[in-house]
């Protein structure tokens, strides 16, 4: 198989998983969903499942909220399509690592690039050695207004880079707006 990594960003509700799922269904029966969210309340356990019941049941889903690379190199089998979805939730989960949250604004900013530095890069190692179509879901951050807390600026510029990253490995790149997919490039 051509080995090929799509990218693909949207905003909030902006379709971006349902068009990762197409892009995968289209493309094999063989897919393995890597799901990055944690069910921290009842609200995100819903919508983890109504996300669950999107996909065919044939899929198999590997939850990892961290260290995605190092798990698929161990628990790929023969799945042809890998959706890692998503960033957004990745970067947040690394983030919380660095954070003490009984401490207003005690975020080691430092180790928080660290953790994200070496999660992309363990995962774009996995891309590259894996015989496998990876489709990645991401959140664009570019677009909205700077967050009015320092968390939430920390999260956006981390994140922001991440996209760049795997952006300039991507072969395609996609930015949903509204459902509607517009390639920036491939």
């Amino acid at each position: 198989m051509n080995q090929k990594l799509v990218l693909v960003l949207g905003g909030d509700r902006s379709g971006k998983s349902q068009f990762a799922v197409t892009m995968a269904s289209r493309r094999s029966s063989r897919v393995l969903f890597v799901a990055t969210a944690e069910p921290g309340d009842e609200e995100m356990h819903q919508r983890i499942l109504a996300h669950k019941r999107s996909r065919p049941v044939q899929w198999r889903t590997l939850e990892a909220p961290t260290d995605i690379g190092i798990r698929l190199a161990k628990e790929i089998k023969n799945e042809e399509v890998v959706i890692v979805d998503c960033l957004g939730l990745l970067v947040s989960n690394l983030l919380c690592k660095a954070t003490d949250f009984t401490q207003t604004d005690k975020i080691d900013v430092s180790k928080a690039q660290k953790l994200v530095d070496d999660e992309i890069k363990q995962l774009l190692k996995a891309v590259s050695q894996i015989d496998a179509r990876f489709v990645i879901v991401s959140n664009e951050v570019g677009m909205g207004l700077v967050p009015d807390n320092k968390l939430g600026r920390i999260y956006r510029d981390l994140l922001g880079g991440v996209n760049q990253k795997v952006a300039a490995k991507a072969d395609e790149v996609y930015l949903l707006v509204a459902g509607l997919p517009w390639k920036l490039k491939g």
